[in-house]
């Protein structure tokens, strides 16, 4: 018997020792940073605009406002942060400071701030009640700073710039963790400006020295991520209407956007569809507001955004790769108006209505060919429930056929794809069909897939079995999920 057994571990590790070992598929460069990857699985957070534009029916301060119109009667951040949570939410972008140079927390390098207004006789503090608010319900702080200041009388002057660098050693110091540091490239133009009451321009880039102030704040907040215009982590999608380019690669040549060298036509491009051929990893954020306007308006009440159109809007973000970050600013109270609440609601409901049960955990799924033939790169990876595993080509095999069976005729609206994008973005074009009345019928076509590809159906279909056709990748392809809704 002890024989029998000895024969059997020798055969055992015999059979391991055959298994022929598959490398995994080599990266295909730029890849996201750890930073970048956190980043990518929020997938949606809000913006909150608040400051004395919300009591002054301005969208942009000019700069002269009498600190004493902030004045919310009724400020409640819990209140704020609850709706974003429920909301489906993981984050919050507070405006600390927009255009105007109002700040939010009693800042020790200005008076125009909340510590000269009404509200608690000064000695309130925003920055510090949402931040604690997000602590509280467990979502992310994000930090606005504009560096347009137009209360300032220095700006333009190198003494602004460090001022401005003051600012964020306060804000970074006190009311951290910070998920992302947002920079708005407004700048320049008309402004108070001390008194001086005039026009002012500046060279971007230059003025700002953009690289030692991102240096700044990463040696006080390592995991953060920036937000510009022209990144250096996260770009702008070059609309503020609610949606990224269709393709949308992840990719961009960041120093053509920076030093300026393309036409206006090529930067939007660059925005809206990112380059294929990008040398550094720098995804699109979609910003867009529930109502008209970015700060509360009375006169918008009756103008937010339905449930069904900020359903139009993640199908056309976060269903398109982006992440988005949905402005929802607070009233003259300091609350989050009911009709927005409504709407958020109604939104939420929509998301978890479409969504609520994948079809794929429990169906059967092949696929023509996987890499090395090896179970660790198998379609069985697909429906697995676990984005660290994924289907993979042998290196050359730049198409692919998936396969679905769901056991029984089901109906199906919406199918969820998601790249493996640890080792890069690489799908140009995929196709799905639905097996209908003895045969495979094109379905819908897509061309980019990143973090994540939302494919709606223009017409549910009723299906058993449903195939993802990879037409097109820059390298083998590499797919970590598919869900069917």
């Amino acid at each position: 018997m002890k024989k029998l057994k000895s024969l059997f571990v020798l055969l055992f590790f015999l059979s391991i020792s055959c298994i022929k070992q598959v490398s995994p598929p080599p990266a295909l460069l730029p890849v996201p940073s750890e930073q970048q990857l956190v980043w990518h699985g929020m997938e949606q957070y809000a913006f909150v605009h608040f400051t004395t534009n919300t009591f002054t029916g301005k969208e942009w301060g000019y700069g002269d406002e009498n600190p004493e119109v902030f004045n919310p009667s009724g400020m409640n951040t819990n209140q704020w942060v609850q709706c974003f949570k429920e909301a489906g939410f993981k984050g919050v972008m507070l405006t600390c400071k927009h255009h105007d140079g109002f700040c939010l927390w009693p800042s020790e390098y200005t008076d125009h701030s909340v510590k000269n207004s009404k509200w608690k006789n000064g000695k309130g503090d925003v920055v510090k009640d949402v931040s604690e608010s997000c602590k509280k319900y467990g979502l992310k702080f994000g930090i606005y700073l504009s560096p347009w200041d137009r209360n300032r009388a220095d700006y333009g002057s190198p003494s602004y710039v460090k001022y401005y660098r003051k600012q964020l050693k306060e804000l970074f110091n006190s009311y951290g963790p910070v998920f992302e540091m947002w920079f708005d490239l407004a700048n320049g133009g008309d402004g108070y400006y001390g008194g001086a009451k005039e026009k002012r321009n500046i060279k971007i880039p230059e003025y700002y020295d953009w690289s030692t102030t991102i240096d700044l704040v990463r040696g006080m907040e390592p995991n953060i991520v920036f937000f510009s215009d022209f990144g250096p982590d996260i770009r702008w999608c070059g609309n503020e209407h609610g949606y990224v380019g269709d393709p949308n690669w992840c990719m961009i040549n960041r120093d053509s956007i920076y030093y300026g060298t393309l036409s206006n036509a090529k930067l939007h491009e660059y925005r809206h569809n990112g380059i294929e051929y990008g040398k550094e990893w720098m995804p699109a954020e979609v910003d867009v507001s529930i109502r008209p306007g970015w700060f509360y308006h009375a006169s918008e009440d009756s103008q937010i955004k339905t449930p069904a159109q900020l359903f139009e809007i993640y199908l056309n973000s976060v269903g398109r790769g982006a992440n988005l970050i949905l402005n929802i600013p607070p009233d003259r109270r300091g609350l989050v108006h009911e009709n927005d609440i409504k709407s958020l609601q109604g939104w939420k409901k929509l998301i978890d209505d479409a969504f609520a049960y994948n079809l794929a955990l429990n169906s059967k799924v092949k696929a023509d060919s996987y890499r090395g033939k090896s179970r660790q790169f198998a379609a069985s990876n697909l429906n697995d429930g676990n984005k660290e595993t994924y289907w993979a080509t042998d290196d050359g095999v730049l198409k692919g056929r998936i396969e679905f069976d769901l056991g029984n005729p089901q109906i199906v609206k919406y199918i969820v794809l998601q790249e493996y994008i640890r080792l890069g973005q690489r799908v140009r074009r995929f196709n799905i069909e639905a097996w209908k009345d003895n045969s495979w019928q094109e379905v819908v076509r897509g061309t980019t897939i990143g973090y994540k590809r939302i494919v709606r159906l223009e017409q549910q279909v009723s299906t058993q079995k449903l195939r993802v056709n990879i037409e097109d990748s820059r390298a083998c392809p590499v797919v970590s999920n598919i869900e069917i809704f």
